[in-house]
């Protein structure tokens, strides 16, 4: 592990947000994944060129970055030739550091990633006839310690910075080969280069539903979210884009405001008991305050329900009486909500088991029947550990001696 010093704040306290918004290099560049147009146009200043030049070529490279997605700027064709390795020397075009990728027997796909300062975090795509999600992190560990979530038993390490997060959308855009057009040379004048449709492309959908919560590290998902909603970069249609928060009722108003995603809530527990156990910041935001911040929410609508997610935890929260409450709670707070029934995915140390099959058919029904939804979600990717719920590094599982010869060895093939 690198020598950032982990973040010691527990669950209940918000924790102390990381100012930069840009990861430093060894090799002393700027990476330009992450940023605005306007801060890229900054840096072309600060790096030396006039303020026309920095206008132009701030408006051609972000163009190249987020609707050509080229990872190099001697690719940069409508970019003279002398002016290349200026920008090669001064700036970089990255995506995180592939550490391994697994692809799981359902089609599942997971990658293990690494920041430029050493951290690993994870994302995970998922097929479907339909759709294809892309689940992304926001922080390297999770501060929120919820007890039936393999992420939460890590320590919160960092927040990721808004590169990091898109880098994840534009690495899953490589593998998948779904860039516009793909990657050409030179640029057509009569193109417009911001409106794209995604119809008929793998990767349709984001979630922020990776390692950590989203609503801690705000700024940063939120510049994220921007460049890849932005109609001149990534162009994806916010209806298409889920945020996940456990519940930092603070944040979720500018959410709203200042993102305007679609809302999906961790609930997993009708009691307090419960919940205060298995989803610690409801000792802080209590259920009653959350299905209140939920309901004054301003882009909730029948149109755009709130999503509820419920781990289904056997003898835990799984009961008949659970079901009821649940329906009477969301009709009390006159809710547009969906409930989504997630089977508890199992890993190594956890403490809970899986609710049957019929148990979990049993609970559905009466939710239904109150006239909410209430879907059984499919579990994807358990044989890789890609699962709702268990996202952990397997990196933090290796010997520090093991990790160190690793990157030896990943060093010595790169010189070669």
């Amino acid at each position: 592990m690198a020598d950032t010093n982990l973040m010691t704040i527990p669950g209940q306290v918000d924790p102390v947000p990381v100012a930069r918004d840009i990861t430093p290099r060894e090799d002393g560049r700027i990476d330009l994944i992450g940023l605005p147009r306007p801060r890229i146009r900054e840096l072309f200043e600060e790096a030396g060129l006039d303020a026309r030049q920095a206008k132009l070529r701030s408006k051609q490279v972000f163009h190249w970055l987020y609707h050509r997605g080229v990872t190099d700027f001697a690719s940069m064709t409508d970019i003279s030739k002398t002016m290349r390795p200026w920008l090669t020397e001064r700036f970089v075009i990255g995506r995180p550091n592939v550490v391994e990728a697994q692809h799981s027997t359902d089609g599942t796909r997971k990658w293990l990633l690494q920041t430029d300062d050493g951290h690993d975090f994870e994302m995970v795509f998922i097929p479907d006839a339909d759709r294809g999600t892309l689940c992304v992190s926001s922080q390297v560990g999770c501060t929120l310690n919820c007890t039936f979530c393999h992420t939460g038993t890590m320590r919160l390490v960092r927040n990721l910075t808004p590169g990091e997060i898109v880098g994840q959308v534009m690495l899953a855009r490589d593998a998948l080969g779904e860039w516009p057009k793909g990657v050409m040379d030179g640029l057509d004048d009569a193109e417009d280069a911001g409106h794209y449709s995604s119809d008929g492309r793998l990767l349709t959908n984001i979630v922020m539903m990776g390692m950590g919560e989203p609503l801690y590290n705000f700024d940063h998902v939120r510049d994220a979210l921007n460049l890849v909603m932005d109609g001149e970069g990534l162009a994806l249609s916010r209806r298409r884009i889920t945020l996940s928060t456990s519940g930092v009722i603070p944040m979720m108003e500018r959410c709203s405001a200042e993102i305007g995603v679609n809302l999906a809530v961790s609930l997993h527990a009708v009691r307090k008991d419960v919940r205060d156990e298995i989803v610690p910041l409801n000792k802080k935001y209590g259920i009653e305050e959350l299905l209140q911040a939920c309901a004054d929410y301003p882009k909730a609508s029948n149109s755009r329900r709130i999503t509820f997610e419920y781990v289904m935890l056997k003898d835990k929260n799984d009961s008949d009486e659970d079901a009821h409450e649940l329906v009477r709670l969301l009709k009390h707070y006159n809710l547009p909500a969906k409930v989504n029934l997630i089977p508890f995915n199992p890993w190594e140390g956890a403490n809970y088991e899986c609710s049957s099959p019929e148990r979990i058919k049993a609970f559905s029904n009466i939710v239904f029947e109150g006239g909410i939804s209430a879907p059984v979600r499919t579990p994807r990717g358990r044989d890789i550990d890609a699962a709702c719920g268990q996202l952990k590094t397997a990196a933090i599982k290796k010997s520090r001696a093991e990790r160190d010869r690793e990157a030896r060895d990943r060093e010595a093939a790169r010189k070669n």
